[in-house]
C-alpha cells in the first residue's frame, strides 16, 4: 500500500543507492538528501539529491476504481494517485574532475539500474507490484537556470532525474451499487 510515506521512501532509496555508488570515486564520498538552502561543503565530495518537483502523471488519471477488499465487492476506492518525482542531483567536490566523476557514477548507476522493482523496494513501495522507472530528463539551459534561480543559488552542473510512477493510495472507501438487472436492446447486425 502506497501511503503518505512513499515520497520519502523514494528519496531515501535514491540516496542509499547513490551513496553506495560514489564510494568508487572516493572512500569518504557520500550522497545526501538536501534542499540546497544552506551552503554545501565540497569536502568530503558528495552528491546532493534535491526533490524539486512533484507532479501528477497525466496518463494515469483515468484509471478505474479499485476494490480494496475482494471479499466485499460493494466497496470501491479511487485509484492511486500516480506521481512523478523530479530530482536534481548535483556533485560537490574540491576540484572539477572529482565533481565530473561523481556525476559519471550517478549516470552509470541509474543507467545500469533504471528500473527498481521487487526486493529493491521497501516499506510502502514494496506492498505493490509496481516498479519505479528512473529517467534522465533533458532540460534546456534556461529551465535549469530557472531551478537554480528559484533556490537562489548560482548555477551548477547537475543531473535531472524523473521517477515514475509513484502510487499514493487513496484512503476513502466509496459505496458501489451492485448490478441488479440489465436490459438488452436488439440492434441491427449487418454483414
Amino acid at each position: 500500500m502506497g501511503d503518505y510515506t512513499v515520497i520519502g521512501e523514494v528519496s531515501t532509496l535514491i540516496q542509499r543507492t547513490l551513496d553506495a555508488a560514489v564510494k568508487t570515486v572516493s572512500g569518504d564520498a557520500l550522497a545526501k538528501l538536501d534542499d540546497l538552502s544552506e551552503t554545501v561543503s565540497p569536502s568530503p565530495p558528495k552528491l546532493t539529491v534535491f526533490l524539486y518537483e512533484i507532479a501528477e502523471d497525466p496518463p494515469s488519471r483515468n484509471r478505474p476504481h479499485v476494490r480494496p477488499d475482494p471479499a466485499n465487492p460493494q466497496i470501491v476506492r479511487k485509484p492511486p494517485m500516480a506521481l512523478l518525482l523530479r530530482y536534481l542531483v548535483t556533485a560537490w567536490g574540491v576540484d572539477p574532475v572529482t565533481q565530473h566523476r561523481m556525476l559519471g557514477v550517478a549516470l552509470r548507476t541509474f543507467y545500469d539500474e533504471s528500473i527498481f522493482a521487487g526486493a529493491r523496494l521497501t516499506g510502502g513501495l514494496a506492498a505493490g507490484a509496481d516498479a519505479l522507472h528512473f529517467t534522465l530528463t533533458p532540460l534546456t539551459l534556461d529551465q535549469k537556470s530557472l531551478i537554480w534561480y528559484a533556490i537562489q543559488k548560482p548555477y551548477r552542473l547537475s543531473l535531472n532525474y524523473e521517477v515514475r510512477v509513484v502510487n499514493l493510495d487513496a484512503t476513502e472507501d466509496l459505496p458501489a451499487s451492485p448490478v441488479r438487472s440489465r436490459e438488452l436492446v436488439p440492434g441491427l447486425v449487418t454483414p
